[in-house]
């Protein structure tokens, strides 16, 4: 498969093909569900267009705790399908689909009580292994171990003897999860999918009780176009309810938006060899390595305000420090957050199940009895497809780690409403475009690094967020060695992935190159503002932004990031959204 480049050229000519091609499958969202969708529906061999109103995973795709993970604690809500369901997926993404992006880490679990405890937590995770293993596909992942207090400071010294008497160690996996999202896009793509970002679904097209596609609005030009599909499928998770309507039903699923918070602060501040796992009052809290730096989180709580723009707010953030220094042996203040990140869940409440399709095909919906007054901490994380009108089908909820089964249970039902042929997904299989090489490239990277003038450190970071198709990122520095040069605001990253985000990546705007493709937002103080001119300044030829365009650009970006500054110091969502409302900005922002 030749990995398909994203381009602003490529970008035209998909848009004028979302019209002059009669699709199969619409698919209208592009987080990893749509994407997945997408990319399941083209691998089965049917003509498939995909539409996102923002820049690809510019929504909770972008802003989860990037673990893909069965989640410990669904077990002790009993739910052990979901839980072996995705240990099942970590270890195809692990092993086939992303080897490139997933990788497994160890994660320490520090026990307060002595013997009840250790029994009780070493089953549960015991458990937690046995599911993994009976997958038969859990090679690669260790199985835990039970440590005593010495041995467990001596994997994470950072944290204060006196809060443990010992600790169990087991193993997950992490992910990029915008890098992910947006190779599932591109994969799609190599494949022959149509794909537009920044295009937004504005209505929907009906024969009587079928719907027959949508009419689709480019958010960068203001041009409207109806785009024709045999079935649409619509993936636009926080927003579900919104899109539904739009489509004319008058009982959409209910979804309850639940904001995560996550913050960012350097790797120097706690000493650790393993993520670290903090039990809180509701839930969990994970310590989580992210290069240079530790991801501490999530907040689990309602968000009833604009889900474009969920920020963290004061009380977010003194609730995070509160718990993780309640372990730490040298607690964290204020001034060690380099970054703060909020995004939504969309949790299904009160609406239907899906499980996969049966043996006979038939997709078994179970109905839940909801209530609007359940904590979203004891929500389903499961998934909901529905089927409202002939021609449509709605997907909704599920957890990052299970996007591959939520998308080809959407398309199952797509294929179940009768104009498709009948074919199998198979995206188990399907390695995505940067997975195929990969192991090649890793071997040779001493080589590469030596022929490129890098350093095997600069190799490693670049094959763990391009895979194979590292050798295009390296073609930029061998033609213009000025691109082998690491950002003079952030150098964590090199001027080439700047390029090659806007050549081959679908970047648009400053956001987009900041937020997704890099992380620069989250591991640089003021979100990566002393980067943004240096990255306008390479941006710029490439997508023909005039003077004016490009100091809007590097203006709206430093706008934003004085907005969420500003919400970070309000007491409550309340205070923050009211912040966040009166305040416009010029770009389509997440």
């Amino acid at each position: 498969m030749q990995p398909a480049a994203l381009s602003p050229e490529h970008r035209a000519t998909a848009w004028d093909r979302l019209t002059s091609e009669a699709l199969d499958v619409l698919v209208v969202g592009g987080g990893i569900v749509g994407a997945g969708a997408a990319l399941d529906a083209v691998s089965r061999g049917y003509r498939v267009g995909i539409v996102e109103a923002q820049d690809w995973a510019a929504g909770t795709s972008s802003r989860s705790s990037k673990l893909i993970h069965g989640g410990l604690r669904y077990l002790q809500m009993m739910d052990f399908t979901l839980v072996h369901q995705a240990l099942q997926e970590r270890a195809v993404l692990l092993q086939h689909v992303a080897p490139h992006l997933v990788h497994q880490l160890p994660f320490l679990y520090p026990l307060q009580h002595r013997v009840w405890e250790r029994f009780y937590v070493g089953t549960g995770i015991a458990l937690y292994d046995a599911l993994g293993w009976s997958t038969g596909s859990a090679r690669g992942v260790p199985r835990h171990r039970h440590l005593t207090r010495q041995q467990a400071l001596a994997k994470a010294p950072g944290l204060r003897r006196e809060s443990m008497v010992g600790a169990i160690e087991y193993y997950d996996a992490q992910v990029d999860d915008a890098r992910l999202a947006f190779e599932v896009v591109r994969t799609a793509v190599s494949l022959g999918a149509v794909a537009v970002s920044r295009a937004e679904a504005v209505g929907f097209h009906r024969d009587g009780d079928q719907v027959t596609g949508a009419t689709v609005c480019n958010l960068e030009t203001g041009a409207k176009r109806d785009v024709g599909a045999r079935v649409t499928i619509l993936a636009t998770g926080a927003w579900t309810e919104e899109t539904e309507t739009l489509a004319g039903h008058e009982r959409p699923v209910q979804v309850r938006p639940s904001k995560g918070v996550h913050l960012v602060v350097p790797k120097d501040r706690i000493a650790s060899t393993s993520a670290i796992v903090v039990r809180t009052e509701k839930s969990v809290l994970f310590v989580l390595p992210w290069g240079d730096h530790w991801i501490i989180g999530t907040t689990d709580t309602d968000w009833n305000h604009d889900k474009a723009r969920p920020e963290a707010t004061a009380a977010d953030i003194d609730y995070l420090l509160d718990h993780v220094n309640a372990v730490l042996e040298s607690p964290l203040t204020r001034d060690d957050v380099t970054g703060v990140f909020a995004g939504l869940r969309p949790l299904v409440a009160g609406a239907g199940v899906v499980r996969g399709p049966g043996e006979a095909g038939a997709h078994r919906l179970r109905l839940r009895a909801g209530s609007g007054e359940e904590q979203t901490t004891t929500l389903s994380r499961e998934h909901s497809v529905s089927r409202p009108f002939p021609g449509l089908v709605v997907v909704s909820g599920g957890k990052y780690t299970t996007y591959r089964i939520i998308a080809r249970d959407a398309v199952d039902a797509a294929v179940e409403q009768g104009p498709l042929d009948p074919v199998t997904s198979h995206t188990e299989r399907l390695p995505l475009v940067g997975a195929e090489g990969y192991e090649v490239r890793w071997r040779q990277r001493a080589r590469l690094a030596a022929a490129h003038g890098l350093s095997e450190d600069w190799l490693d970071h670049l094959l763990h967020r391009y895979g194979g198709m590292v050798d295009e990122v390296l073609a930029l520095v061998e033609g213009d060695p000025s691109l082998g040069v690491p950002l003079a605001g952030a150098a964590g990253y090199l001027r080439a992935e700047v390029v090659y985000a806007v050549t081959h990546e679908d970047a648009r705007h400053l956001e987009d190159v900041l937020a997704r493709r890099t992380r620069i937002a989250i591991e640089t103080v003021n979100r990566g503002l002393g980067a943004a001119d240096e990255v306008a300044d390479l941006m710029a030829p490439l997508l023909g932004w005039s003077d004016a365009e490009r100091l809007a650009e590097v203006e709206d970006y430093a706008r934003q990031s004085e907005l969420e500054a500003s919400a970070a110091a309000a007491p409550d969502d309340d205070a923050a959204s009211d912040l966040v409302s009166a305040t416009p900005t010029r770009l389509v922002l997440p």
